[in-house]
């Protein structure tokens, strides 16, 4: 721990969290506690606190990667918030929480010290499914693309052999029929085998 310019505390006065200014400050020999005089940048208050290093937790967490999960762990501060939806860095990788366990209960965010596991899904690879329309049939297709690259509909892709267009997307939100879509949120692409004809 080092000494900072300011601190995110409660102010006696104020009753809440504020930005305060670190006027002087004094660490323990470990360097893990610090004594520091602040003051309030909302009402100027002035006050001493003892400010504790918070303790670095290894959380259990099973992330899923193309449909195999893996158990691994992360380190989280004590008071760390995680939500869903959260995106953590773990290894190499970066995850994105589906699932957040709290004493037996799945909930929807909790500070660190109180999770027992946490769900999550690799983030830098996603999974796209596609059904391809060719000759009365349709054949299921998968690509894989980075969370944010874009499809949209109209687009011509290579599948295989074959070149086919976009002709609409289902998304969590619901099927796109004119726009586009990041990887990240599309179900299915829908697409139709293009015929080509040399001239």
């Amino acid at each position: 721990m080092a000494i900072p310019n300011s601190l995110y505390l409660d102010c006696p006065n104020c009753g809440q969290k504020t930005l305060n200014e670190v006027l002087r400050g004094k660490l323990s020999k470990n360097r893990d506690v610090m004594e520091t005089t602040v003051k309030c940048q909302d009402c100027g208050h002035v006050h001493t606190t003892v400010v504790r290093e918070p303790k670095g937790l290894q959380i259990p967490m099973i992330v899923s990667e193309m449909g195999e999960s893996h158990r691994t762990q992360i380190e989280l501060g004590e008071d760390e918030l995680v939500s869903l939806e959260d995106e953590l860095f773990v290894g190499d990788h970066n995850v994105v929480v589906t699932a957040i366990e709290r004493e037996g209960k799945r909930v929807m965010r909790a500070p660190a010290k109180e999770i027992s596991t946490i769900w999550g899904k690799r983030f830098d690879k996603a999974r796209v499914k596609i059904s391809v329309n060719k000759n009365q049939k349709t054949l299921a297709a998968e690509v894989f693309a980075l969370p944010d690259e874009e499809f949209f509909v109209g687009d011509i892709m290579t599948v295989g052999r074959d070149e086919v267009v976009i002709h609409s997307i289902k998304t969590t939100e619901g099927t796109v029929r004119n726009g586009g879509a990041p990887a990240r949120d599309i179900v299915r692409i829908y697409a139709k085998s293009m015929r080509v004809t040399n001239m």
